[in-house]
């Protein structure tokens, strides 16, 4: 089951009142979108976004059992055209934005699309099934320098010119077709150290297969803004990230538009998961959430 992270926090950030209207842009199992939806009680709705087909068709299903038909509206789409979104669902005044990053316990445990590289499944990786680009398509036809590339910016990967080296060297042989055959890979490509680390030594090359596979970054880059648009004066827009490279993003822009006057930052440092959090849910280690209020 898919537990959402930091779900008081977002609660306490978010502060949802009576009859307000919210998108969740990555609704997942729906874990935060429920409890938004307890507090808006009787009309608040809410626009749930998802990528995955799967996990909308899952939600659709529940809608009647939790008693939110009209209440809760779903969007099989990229939150990268969120205006549009907005605008197809005629959507009303929005009080607030809510980013979770993180991909969900479902996509890890149970797509069999090869996100965990503890599975040996196919090197898939894509969060919507009918989109071009694979993670087994990167590794079995780029050049060498666009892997190094991606491995360096996305995945912050010390090893990526030997790792690269060695995908293609191995590809020549075979293709490389599951997520155990590109963990081999990795693994005779680091030292011995680095593969006794705490953080398993395959971690950042599937982060940035992932990252590639589903353009992560740009799409984060695309949505901040429309957010920012999008929101009624005093909307709070919160974001949850799980590595540096979505945090850089999601801190660059909440500093911009401080400076703008157009944002309130409500998190002077990024609130992150307590220690109790942690021992329940192991995935919200690295999770960071920042808040801003809109104020033009």
């Amino acid at each position: 089951m898919h537990i959402p992270v930091l779900q008081k926090e977002v609660l306490q950030y978010l502060d949802p009142g009576p009859n307000e209207n919210f998108v969740d842009c990555t609704i997942d199992g729906g874990g935060h979108a429920l409890s938004i939806l307890e507090k808006t009680k009787p009309g608040g709705k809410l626009l749930g976004i998802d990528l995955d087909k799967s996990q909308i068709s899952n939600l659709k299903s529940q809608i009647s059992k939790w008693r939110l038909d009209g209440r809760l509206i779903l969007a099989n789409d990229n939150f990268a055209d969120l205006k549009e979104i907005v605008k197809k669902n005629i959507f009303g005044n929005i009080s607030g934005i809510l980013l979770d990053l993180g991909y969900s316990s479902w996509h890890l445990e149970g797509s069999k699309r090869g996100f965990s590289f503890q599975k040996n499944e196919i090197l898939d990786m894509r969060y919507n099934p009918e989109s071009e680009l694979s993670a087994y398509r990167i590794v079995n036809s780029w050049p060498k320098d666009s892997i190094e590339k991606i491995l360096t910016e996305y995945g912050e990967e010390k090893f990526a010119k030997t790792i690269s080296k060695n995908i293609v060297e191995e590809r020549r042989k075979r293709p490389i077709k599951t997520t155990f055959d590109i963990v081999a890979v990795v693994k005779r490509s680091v030292p011995g150290w680095y593969q006794h680390k705490k953080i398993h030594f395959a971690t950042r090359t599937f982060q940035a297969l992932r990252i590639a596979v589903n353009d992560e970054l740009n799409n984060l880059e695309r949505t901040l803004p429309q957010a920012l648009e999008i929101m009624m004066n005093g909307g709070k827009l919160l974001i949850i990230s799980f590595h540096s490279l979505e945090d850089r993003i999601v801190k660059n822009f909440l500093r911009i538009k401080s400076k703008e006057n157009k944002l309130k930052v409500l998190t002077k440092k990024p609130i992150k998961p307590s220690q109790e959090e942690i021992r329940i849910n192991p995935r919200a280690r690295s999770a960071k959430m920042r808040s801003a209020i809109k104020v033009k």
